[in-house]
């Protein structure tokens, strides 16, 4: 995008901010306690917010080492993690609409995750993997052997403990200084580690999201996600 580019969460598409999309569709789900990492351009992020009438909290985490890998803008919200409440971790980088939201709420699983069958194919999308209804793996390059995948949305919902014992892991990487990973790698130590038994999925194919990533993908999002979301 560009060293000059604006945050990836203040894009607009259809005169909205993704941010103010976020904060929107969280308001209408009853999502009223947010917690929002920021680090590049940090000052423009603050003015959204605050552009952003909203009946519920918005807390700045401020993430000056925003250059590293996205584990570090976990780590600096860990104690949000260990809050002792569910948590809804998401991605800023998406354009979608409610239903995306309230599939991943309304989900029967206490941990749950979001995939799209419609991968795109290559290494760019993380891909999340299941065998026999199970989530197997979690990664862009998959090492277990699963039947099929999916792309993960970068949304999901955590319980409490889960959450917390999240938070442990992200600190033991940053501790380790292992900055430079990306924050899906502790999420898959745990997806492992339990075996995939304290996970579940919500395939969300039928309904429209782009993640943006690259140039290309704001012409997309534009021209066949835009027109068909549902505020």
């Amino acid at each position: 995008m560009g060293a000059e580019a604006p945050p990836k969460a203040l894009l607009s598409f259809g005169g909205k901010s993704l941010l103010a999309r976020h904060l929107t569709i969280l308001d209408a789900c009853g999502v009223h306690q947010v917690a929002i990492t920021i680090g590049y351009r940090a000052p423009d992020l603050r003015n959204e917010v605050a552009r952003h009438e909203r009946g519920g909290s918005v807390v700045l985490i401020e993430n000056p080492s925003f250059r590293d890998g996205s584990i570090v803008s976990l780590w600096h919200g860990r104690d949000v993690l260990r809050s002792g409440m569910s948590i809804l971790l998401m991605d800023a980088d998406v354009l979608y609409d409610r239903r995306v939201a309230m599939r991943l709420l309304d989900s029967s699983y206490e941990n749950v995750f979001l995939l799209d069958r419609a991968i795109e194919p290559g290494e760019e999308p993380v891909k999340l993997c299941i065998d026999n209804g199970r989530i197997v793996d979690f990664h862009k390059r998959p090492q277990i052997d699963h039947q099929w995948h999916g792309e993960s949305v970068g949304f999901f919902r955590f319980s409490p403990s889960i959450a917390a014992e999240l938070a442990d892991r992200v600190e033991g990487y940053v501790n380790a200084g292992q900055t430079h990973l990306e924050y899906e790698e502790p999420i898959r130590d745990m997806v492992l580690a339990h075996g995939g038994r304290d996970f579940g999925f919500e395939d969300i194919s039928d309904l429209p999201w782009i993640e943006i990533d690259f140039p290309e993908d704001v012409q997309r999002a534009e021209t066949a996600v835009l027109p068909n979301l549902i505020a």
